[in-house]
């Protein structure tokens, strides 16, 4: 039985009527950019994270820049951050011309290390970005006194983790800025690209939502140079109409993970995800660990089963940072996670057949090796 990674067609048919809806509603009035749509997705955002503003923008990318633009981070300054995690993380820092610090992460969950962090810190340091990794925030206590110790920022980079929590706060509104991205594979996805900020300071709100709009305020009437990154009606539509099934969403993926824990616990080497005391894991990926990562990938795609590899390098061995001057050995464990971590199917539609086969080719592969 072929199982995909993820199959996005599955969670239209489930509810093709509300998303065609919401779509003709908007074709229908013809305000494709922002508009109604946007300010009632950004209102419900903000309700659900239990904050002041939400300010929808075009991608989790852009959330990052433009959260990081809002705080003044530019030249001469420094924004710790994990080297294990997506690429997006580090350039919305090298793009104002600030300098990524790469740290090491924990081993039980693959988020930044709060005691790497605090070697870290400099008196250029400006921000954290806490990336909570595959759907489970990393120790935002431990995090968040290094910031009101040192007068920092702190950005959540929540773009895997939105229904999350930590010790009940949800995901993005730990810090000083929570960034969350609809790219169609993530928890809430959109039909293309889309994004959030979410934040209790209306000034920085304000400031993004300036920046998100070629800094003009009115129109035509430049305050600085901004960007085009503005959510649009279409994806605001096509979200609102998926939210209320999030939390059932949810629900499944958690399934899904308790009986992967409870099938697969002492197989060959395999080390399963925790979560982390205080963390509720929203399971965006399934990430488990193994020495013998490539060749049951291999195995999986021969029995036509879908997994991936997030992240197979470190930031801070990637070409484009050389000038950063990160040489292998410098996050022993991020890189031990590089080359053992391989993420299995997870998505809420997939059948219990579908997972019984994902779990059953596993345990061939350790059987036969």
């Amino acid at each position: 039985m072929p199982v995909p990674l993820i199959d996005l067609t599955r969670q239209y048919q489930a509810i093709k009527p509300e998303i065609d809806a919401a779509i003709a509603r908007v074709f229908g009035h013809g305000g494709f950019i922002l508009g109604g749509e946007v300010k009632n997705f950004e209102a419900a955002i903000a309700e659900r994270c239990g904050v002041a503003e939400a300010v929808g923008v075009a991608s989790g990318s852009d959330a990052l820049l433009l959260t990081m633009r809002a705080l003044g981070i530019g030249p001469g300054d420094e924004v710790i951050m994990p080297t294990f995690t997506f690429f997006a993380t580090a350039s919305a820092v090298t793009r104002l011309g600030a300098t990524p610090v790469f740290c090491d992460i924990n081993a039980a969950d693959y988020n930044l290390d709060s005691q790497s962090v605090a070697a870290a810190i400099s008196r250029n340091t400006k921000a954290i970005i806490a990336v909570e990794l595959y759907g489970q925030m990393p120790d935002m206590v431990a995090l968040r006194a290094l910031t009101f110790e040192h007068g920092l920022y702190l950005v959540e980079d929540a773009a895997q983790a939105l229904g999350g929590s930590y010790e009940r706060r949800p995901a993005g509104t730990c810090g000083d800025a929570g960034c969350f991205s609809f790219f169609p594979t993530k928890n809430l996805g959109a039909a293309g690209d889309g994004g959030m900020v979410v934040t209790d300071d209306p000034q920085l709100a304000e400031t993004v939502r300036l920046l998100r709009a070629h800094g003009a305020k009115p129109k035509y009437y430049h305050q600085v140079v901004g960007y085009n990154s503005r959510l649009d009606a279409l994806q605001a539509a096509i979200l609102l109409a998926k939210l209320p099934h999030l939390d059932e969403w949810s629900k499944g993926r958690r399934q899904h993970a308790a009986a992967y824990d409870r099938a697969l616990a002492g197989v060959g080497d395999l080390i399963l995800p925790s979560q982390s005391a205080g963390a509720r894991h929203i399971y965006h990926q399934y990430t488990v660990a193994t020495r013998q990562r490539d060749a049951l990938r291999q195995y999986l795609t021969a029995a036509k089963i879908g997994s991936e590899i997030y992240y197979p390098r470190p930031l801070h061995l990637q070409e484009c940072f050389a000038a950063f001057g990160g040489r292998v050995g410098d996050c022993p464990v991020a890189e031990e996670a590089a080359a053992t971590v391989l993420s299995l199917p997870i998505f809420p539609e997939m059948t219990q057949g579908e997972q019984a086969e994902v779990i059953d080719c596993i345990k061939r592969f350790y059987q036969e090796n």
